[in-house]
């Protein structure tokens, strides 16, 4: 499918099976003693794409589907998730892969992200494509946030760990 022809539910979800193709390639390195370093390279690359990701949902997809949907419990809980995330991000983000529990807060996050995940395509998204929002408006917006913010990455990366600190 072309990336203009993407809705933003194509596009979250496409977000979805890329980030879980790295943790799979994450847990690989961390079961073969892979190099600190590369260990390290991925488990950034992780938390940045998780980053956007969830900066693209809270900025320009929650706000109009949640009014849209009407279902606080699911929304409020996809927030609270976010925050979850976001904190073990920090923590990884804060660490080196031969520090203890490094690998552990990976893989951890890696489940949280696949909760998350689970309950969007399960439960969000279905009442999102059935509530109204323009979601091909959405997915052009989305698009362009997402090349606004992977243009500048360590601007993002300083705004979460400054945000997370405070």
């Amino acid at each position: 499918m072309s990336e203009e022809k993407q809705d933003a539910l194509d596009l979250l979800d496409a977000d979805h099976r890329a980030v879980r193709q790295l943790f799979q390639d994450y847990r690989k390195l961390a079961a073969n003693d892979a190099p600190e370093a590369r260990r390290k390279a991925l488990a950034e690359q992780i938390c940045m794409e998780l980053t956007i990701h969830a900066k693209l949902e809270e900025e320009l997809f929650y706000p109009p589907v949640r009014e849209a949907i009407r279902d606080d419990d699911l929304m409020d809980e996809a927030e609270v998730e976010h925050a979850s995330a976001k904190d073990l991000i920090v923590q990884i983000l804060s660490m080196d892969p031969h520090e203890e529990l490094y690998d552990a807060k990976v893989t951890v996050l890696g489940e949280y992200i696949e909760h998350h995940v689970r309950e969007e395509r399960d439960e969000m998204f279905p009442k999102a494509r059935r509530s109204g929002v323009d979601l091909v408006k959405l997915g052009e917006r989305l698009r362009e946030r997402k090349r606004e913010l992977e243009a500048v990455p360590e601007a993002l990366r300083e705004e979460l760990l400054a945000s997370m600190m405070a």
